[in-house]
C-alpha cells in the first residue's frame, strides 16, 4: 500500500511539474509559432549577413527594388485613403464614439500624447529632421525641380519633408487600424494581436492554428526590422557625433558602448511597464524638445522659422494630392517616398496594438485628430525648427550645412546646425540626448508590443521583454558591427517587410468605417 502511495505521489508531483513547464511556456511564448516564425527569420537574416554579406546585399537589393516598383503605387492610394476615411469619421457623428469600453481615460492628455509623440516620431526626430530639408534644397524633388529662387526652393525642400512625415505617414500607424483593434478587443473580447485586424474578413479561423500565427509574424519581423535598423542608426550616429564634439574613436566600441547603454535603458523602461518608465521618458523627452524648440526660435533664425512653417504646410497642401499620388520618377521615389511608406507601414499593426493598449476611454475624434493632424503638424514645426534653420544658415552662407551633409550625412547635418547657434557645443550634446530618449522610447514601446503579442498577456513576462530588447539590440550590435552596410541591408529589409503588413492593414479602409457607424448607433449617437 506504502508503494502503491508512493508511486501515485510520484506520478501527481510528475504532472505537476509538467503542467508547471508548460505554462511556463506560455507566458514566454515559447509555445506560440509566431515566436519562432519571426524569431527564425530574424536569426536567418542575421546568419546570412554573417556568413555572406554581399550576397544578402544582392538578395535584399533585388527585393527592395521588386517591392518599390510593384507595390510602390498601391502603397501611396493606402496611405490617401486611410488619411481621408480617417478624417472623414472624426468629422462625423461617428467622431464621439467612445472607444475602449470605458469614459474614463487610463492617463491624463498630456501623458498620453507624450508617448504617442516621442514613440512614433523615433529617430526620424532628429537626424531627419536636419538632413531632410538640406537634402531636398540640393537636389530639389522632381515635383519642383522648376527653377526657382533660392529661397522658394528651401520653402519646397520643406513641403517635400512635412509631406514625408505629416498626416499620410502619421494616420497609417495608428488610426482607423486602432478603431478596429479597440473594437474587437474591448468589445468582443478577441486577443491583442494583429492577427485581428483580419477577423471581420477571415472570422474564428484566424484567431488560432499557423494563419494567425504567421499574420502576427509578419507583423513582428517588420516592426522589429523597423526598431532594429534606428537603434544600429543610434550607434553609428551618436559614435560620429562624438568624434566630431570629442575626439571620442568613431569605432565599433564606441558603437557597442551606445547601443548597450540603449538596450539597457529601454529594456528597463519595457519592464517597468505604461505607467512607470514609459510614461516618464516621454514626458521629459517632450519638455526637452519644447526647450530645445524655444531656444531656437529665441536664439536661431526665427523669422524664417515662422515663414518658412506657414509657406511650407501651405505648399504641401495646395500640392497634397500632386505629391501623394506622384508617380514621375520611380528611381527618386524609390528611395524617398516610397521608401518612407514601407517604413512606416511596418509599425502599423503593432502600433494599432500599443495605441490601443493607451488609448481606453479616448473617441475617436479625439485619438485621429491627435494622431493624423495635431501630431504631424507639431512634427512639421518641429522639422522647420531643426531643418529650417539649417536652410536659413545655407542662404546666408552657401555651404555652411550643404558642405556638412555631403555623403549624406545626417549627423553632420545637424552638428552644421548646432554649431550656428550660441553655446553650440551643449546645444548639440542635448541634441544627442534626445535622439537616444526618442531612440529609446521607441525601443521600449515596441519591445513591450512585440511582448504582448507573443505572450498573449497584457502585462508580459518579465524574460520575454528582457528577450525581445535585448534581442533588438544585439541584432543592432552584429549589423553595425559589419560596418554601415549591414544597417543599410535592414534598411531595404524593411521595405520588404511592408508586403504582406499592408495588407493586413486593407481591410481597416472599409472595416473601420463600419465598426464606427454600429457603435455610434449602439451609444446613442
Amino acid at each position: 500500500m506504502a508503494n502503491f502511495t508512493h508511486g501515485i505521489s510520484a506520478t501527481s508531483s510528475d504532472t505537476y511539474r509538467i503542467e508547471d513547464n508548460a505554462h511556463s511556456a506560455d507566458r514566454l511564448g515559447l509555445t506560440n509559432p509566431a515566436f519562432w516564425y519571426s524569431g527564425g527569420l530574424i536569426a536567418l537574416f542575421v546568419g546570412l549577413a554573417l556568413y555572406d554579406d554581399q550576397l544578402l546585399t544582392s538578395i535584399v537589393s533585388t527585393g527592395f527594388s521588386w517591392s518599390v516598383k510593384v507595390f510602390g503605387p498601391y502603397w501611396q492610394i493606402l496611405l490617401l485613403l486611410t488619411f481621408l476615411i480617417a478624417i472623414g469619421l472624426a468629422s462625423g457623428r461617428t467622431g464621439r464614439v467612445i472607444l475602449g469600453g470605458t469614459n474614463q481615460p487610463d492617463m491624463d492628455a498630456f501623458r498620453w500624447t507624450a508617448i504617442i509623440f516621442c514613440t512614433l516620431l523615433a529617430g526620424g526626430g532628429v537626424f531627419w529632421a536636419a538632413a531632410e530639408p538640406i537634402a531636398h534644397f540640393v537636389n530639389p524633388p522632381p515635383i519642383y525641380s522648376a527653377g526657382t529662387g533660392p529661397q522658394q526652393t528651401a520653402i519646397n525642400a520643406l513641403s517635400q519633408s512635412f509631406m514625408h512625415w505629416g498626416f499620410l505617414a502619421w494616420s497609417i500607424v495608428g488610426s482607423l487600424t486602432s478603431i478596429v483593434v479597440m473594437h474587437l478587443h474591448y468589445d468582443k473580447g478577441l486577443p491583442l494581436k494583429p492577427r485581428i485586424l483580419l477577423y471581420p474578413i477571415l472570422g474564428k479561423r484566424v484567431l488560432d492554428g499557423h494563419m494567425g500565427a504567421l499574420i502576427d509574424a509578419c507583423c513582428i519581423l517588420a516592426v522589429a526590422a523597423g526598431t532594429i535598423g534606428p537603434i544600429g542608426f543610434l550607434g553609428l550616429q551618436v559614435s560620429y557625433a562624438l568624434n566630431a564634439l570629442f575626439d571620442v574613436p568613431d569605432g565599433f566600441t564606441t558603437q557597442l558602448i551606445i547601443v548597450l547603454f540603449a538596450i539597457t535603458l529601454y529594456t528597463l523602461s519595457a519592464l517597468s511597464g505604461l505607467h512607470r518608465g514609459m510614461q516618464m521618458l516621454s514626458r521629459y523627452n517632450v519638455i526637452l524638445a519644447i526647450a530645445l524648440m524655444l531656444y531656437i526660435l529665441i536664439f536661431g533664425p526665427t523669422s524664417f522659422i515662422f515663414n518658412g512653417y506657414i509657406q511650407g504646410v501651405g505648399t504641401m497642401l495646395d500640392n497634397f494630392i500632386p505629391m501623394a499620388t506622384y508617380r514621375g520618377d520611380e528611381g527618386w521615389l524609390s528611395w524617398w517616398t516610397v521608401f518612407f511608406w514601407g517604413w512606416f507601414l511596418g509599425y502599423g499593426p503593432m502600433m494599432a496594438i500599443f495605441i490601443a493598449r493607451i488609448s481606453r476611454g479616448r473617441s475617436i475624434r479625439k485619438v485621429i485628430t491627435t494622431i493624423s493632424v495635431i501630431a504631424p503638424l507639431a512634427t512639421c514645426f518641429w522639422f522647420t525648427i531643426v531643418g529650417g534653420s539649417g536652410l536659413a544658415f545655407e542662404l546666408a552662407e552657401q555651404g555652411s550645412i550643404s558642405h556638412a551633409f555631403e555623403g549624406f550625412n545626417l549627423p553632420g547635418a545637424l552638428l552644421a546646425i548646432t554649431q550656428q547657434l550660441p553655446y553650440p557645443m551643449l546645444t548639440a550634446v542635448l541634441f544627442l540626448i534626445l535622439t537616444t530618449i526618442f531612440i529609446v522610447t521607441t525601443g521600449d514601446s515596441m519591445t513591450y508590443t512585440i511582448s504582448v503579442v507573443i505572450s498573449g498577456d497584457t502585462e508580459p513576462n518579465a524574460l520575454v521583454r528582457v528577450f525581445w530588447g535585448a534581442m533588438m539590440g544585439v541584432t543592432a550590435l552584429i549589423l553595425i558591427s559589419m560596418g554601415s552596410g549591414g544597417i543599410s541591408a535592414l534598411q531595404s529589409f524593411i521595405v520588404i517587410t511592408a508586403v504582406p503588413v499592408s495588407f493586413i492593414l486593407l481591410p481597416s479602409l472599409w472595416n473601420a468605417p463600419q465598426i464606427a457607424l454600429k457603435m455610434a448607433k449602439e451609444q446613442g449617437l
